[in-house]
């Protein structure tokens, strides 16, 4: 089975399909200076469009780790997950506080899904 690769650059690519799954790289905000709701609304509105570009959407995924800067953001974060997931087909899921790339970043959402 051939593997695609979208978006590739020297290190990663934003996301990759192998058979009828489809994996993203860690997502970030594009705005870096709000807070943690905004940002997780920011990443998932970013999840949608990468999904949709693969052919599936958020009722197809299988799983998804969130990390997050702060545990003191969990609630934030969580407010805005639930107004996303798709209460029928939640994913596991994992939370988990971690240093990211740079101090502006609150969260980071990583997701694998189905076709």
């Amino acid at each position: 089975m051939p593997i695609q690769r979208v978006h590739p650059g020297p290190r990663m690519s934003e996301m990759v399909i192998h058979n009828d799954t489809v994996y993203l790289a860690g997502q970030i905000a594009d705005d870096g200076s709000t807070d943690v709701e905004s940002q997780t609304r920011d990443v998932l509105r970013q999840i949608d469009e990468l999904l949709a570009q693969a052919g599936t959407d958020k009722s197809r995924l299988l799983t998804a780790t969130v990390y997050l800067a702060d545990m003191a953001g969990f609630a934030a974060m969580n407010r805005a997950w639930d107004g996303w997931v798709d209460p029928a087909n939640t994913p596991a899921r994992a939370t988990v506080e971690a240093r990211l790339a740079a101090p502006e970043y609150l969260v980071e959402i990583q997701v694998i899904a189905a076709r």
